[in-house]
């Protein structure tokens, strides 16, 4: 078994969910969270999880965390010398990725996204950005919080893209195969 097998076992999705969804965490499908969010399909968040390779001791970005699911998963796989910032635009998810959480991984945190910002810019840089939201396109204002030898895995125009950042800064971008759809960044 794997680090991310672990994972999957001890960060139960159904824990993750609204009380009306819980039934359906088995389900290799997105599921609603409320507030036009949901919680993504497991096989996609194992893929992305996959790409961007989280190591114990990273500091993470989770943006468009929802209801906390890969917010805790990504906490599990970097450990207590990690850190973890998950960040929503609402106000609600925000709630209950932190109602979710309880005080399983201390290591990880749930933050309000300011309106026009994109990120959490303020405990930058990170080691690994995970972005659970298409916006089209890779946003600059996240690879600007990517730390020099970091990665980022992100939607962008129904793709999933990998972002790396060379010790000397430089950037490049992969896309991975298939196409994948995913609520809009907002």
């Amino acid at each position: 078994m794997t680090k991310l097998d672990d994972a999957f076992d001890v960060v139960a999705r159904a824990d993750f969910l609204p009380p009306k969804v819980r039934p359906f965490a088995d389900l290799d499908r997105a599921l609603a969270i409320g507030h036009d969010a949901t919680n993504s399909q497991p096989w996609t968040v194992r893929y992305m999880l996959e790409h961007l390779d989280p190591q114990p001791g990273d500091r993470v970005l989770d943006v468009g965390s929802g209801s906390g699911w890969t917010t805790a998963l990504l906490a599990y796989l970097v450990g207590e010398t990690g850190r973890v910032v998950g960040v929503d635009i609402v106000p609600e998810l925000v709630e209950m990725g932190r109602r979710h959480m309880d005080d399983r991984f201390p290591w990880a945190r749930f933050e309000e996204a300011e309106e026009g910002v994109l990120g959490w810019p303020e405990s930058a840089p990170y080691d690994r950005i995970l972005v659970s939201a298409d916006g089209g396109r890779v946003p600059e204002e996240l690879e600007a919080q990517l730390a020099p030898g970091g990665r980022m895995v992100l939607p962008a125009a129904q793709r999933i893209i990998i972002v790396h950042k060379d010790a000397d800064g430089k950037l490049t971008r992969n896309a991975a195969a298939g196409m994948f759809s995913f609520v809009e960044l907002r």
